[in-house]
């Protein structure tokens, strides 16, 4: 009979698992996540799951406790091996799983791991994480002799993404898998692809040893950048450490950010799809739901989050859903899951098709000025209850605030946003106005705001 277990509670995140390997999430660890979702799997009365894991130094043997703990339950486990969590989503619906479980750390520094999961097809999130405790605590586990069988879905899964491809021309075009689990999988697209491709840091490599595997951070597309002037690229592709997120620079070396992407795709799927719903996260341009209107579409602002995100696509049959993060579901003609490679095949098609480089795209856009997303530490005890106390006293002066995932303050300049991270100790904020002026009146009422807090406002605001 297996030990009850009990988990250092700061690796049970909102959306997922994650922590530092051998201080707060160890292999014991790992065995009582397999074990314990293993049971969630057996309760839904499944039999099969699909296991991956990335590309860090950890994740092989993590996956194998995972895969000890699941063939405890009985289950049959359809083990994928190294590959980007994109990858495994697919094989969940390829292989017919139905559920399934992913060893990674995701953009986390390198010494971070965790599991993200899906259950009989459904993000497994939240209280559902919470379950797991629950059931390695009491060690409530199911028993059984399961099974594994290694797959390689790769091939599989390039020609999915290959057959997105509508190739008019020869571009060039700069790659950067950020030495992420995505990159031997890029590497098989390239070679099917037409084209002109130029790779960087194009091994996996679990340490990182290009740069800090987020592509949301400017500092870490200075590679991409000199890659695409370097070879005169039309534009450039990066993605984290697990893939299923996307960054993106034109070929002139500027930042396309994650809501400017959405603006073109929604666009593009609004054409084959008129009047649907299409959902951004609440730190998405005003821009974008504008455009969404423009092209006859209904959009939806939504919480910040995978998990939350792709829930609230399968509730409204959204066919296109987008975080500032980078993450891009596409339930047009593809699965609804965020897949960076995906989203990436799905640019360059749209690009194709209309004849017209990104750059141009990109000067036709609505100009606003805006701050990056600013994250700031506040502690777990605390990050919460600022957001209240804002709240509050912004809606006793009767302001214009959205609460959906924090607040979102709409004034005559623009609006600001404050919100708490659902999976670290920090604040995160962002500011977008018409004009400088504007932005530097939201910026001060959002310092403002944090002083009465008793919070230092952080650099950028």
């Amino acid at each position: 009979m297996a030990n009850a277990h009990t988990f250092d509670p700061t690796i049970l995140r909102e959306y997922d698992i994650r922590g530092i390997v051998g201080d707060t999430l160890t292999q014991d660890d790992a065995y009582a996540v397999g074990r314990s979702f293993g049971t969630c799997v057996v309760d839904v009365d499944g039999d099969c799951v699909a296991l991956g894991y990335d590309g860090r130094i950890t994740s092989p043997d993590l996956a194998e406790a995972v895969l000890h703990g699941l063939m405890a339950c009985g289950l049959q486990v359809k083990r994928i091996n190294m590959g980007p969590t994109p990858m495994l989503s697919f094989a969940i619906r390829h292989l017919g799983t139905g559920s399934g479980i992913m060893v990674t750390g995701s953009h986390n520094p390198s010494d971070y791991n965790g599991f993200k999961m899906t259950l009989a097809g459904k993000p497994f999130f939240g209280d559902d994480i919470l379950r797991l405790d629950e059931i390695a605590s009491g060690a409530a586990y199911a028993a059984g002799d399961g099974s594994v069988e290694d797959i390689d879905i790769r091939e599989d899964y390039v020609a999915v993404l290959a057959r997105e491809h509508e190739p008019l021309r020869m571009a060039r075009i700069a790659w950067d898998p950020g030495n992420g689990a995505g990159s031997e999988v890029l590497n098989m697209l390239c070679a099917r692809m037409p084209g002109h491709h130029h790779v960087v840091n194009g091994t996996v490599d679990g340490t990182f040893p290009g740069h800090h595997p987020d592509p949301t951070v400017a500092a870490n597309l200075v590679d991409l950048q000199n890659h695409v002037a370097k070879h005169d690229c039309e534009l450039g592709i990066a993605f984290d450490g697990d893939a299923d997120r996307i960054g993106v620079v034109d070929g002139r070396g500027r930042i396309v950010w994650a809501d400017q992407l959405m603006m073109l795709f929604a666009e593009d799927v609004l054409r084959d799809n008129p009047g649907a719903t299409i959902i951004a996260d609440v730190k998405s341009s005003q821009t974008l739901f504008d455009a969404i209107v423009h092209h006859g579409g209904t959009p939806l602002m939504w919480k910040t989050g995978h998990s939350l995100i792709k829930s609230k696509m399968a509730e409204t049959e959204s066919p296109l859903a987008g975080e500032m993060s980078g993450h891009i579901f596409f339930a047009d003609r593809y699965f609804g899951s965020d897949d960076g490679l995906y989203a990436a095949v799905r640019l360059l098609s749209l690009l194709e098709r209309r004849g017209v480089k990104l750059a141009d795209l990109l000067d036709e856009l609505p100009v606003v000025y805006n701050t990056p997303e600013l994250r700031f530490p506040c502690s777990e005890d605390r990050k919460f209850a600022v957001i209240a106390a804002v709240e509050g006293r912004l809606t006793a002066a009767g302001a214009d605030v959205s609460g959906i995932d924090g607040v979102r303050v709409s004034t005559e300049d623009g609006w600001w946003l404050l919100r708490a991270s659902n999976t670290e100790d920090v604040l995160v904020a962002r500011c977008e106005a018409r004009d400088e002026d504007g932005l530097a009146r939201l910026k001060q009422d959002l310092s403002d705001q944090l002083a009465a807090s008793a919070i230092a406002a952080p650099a950028g605001l």
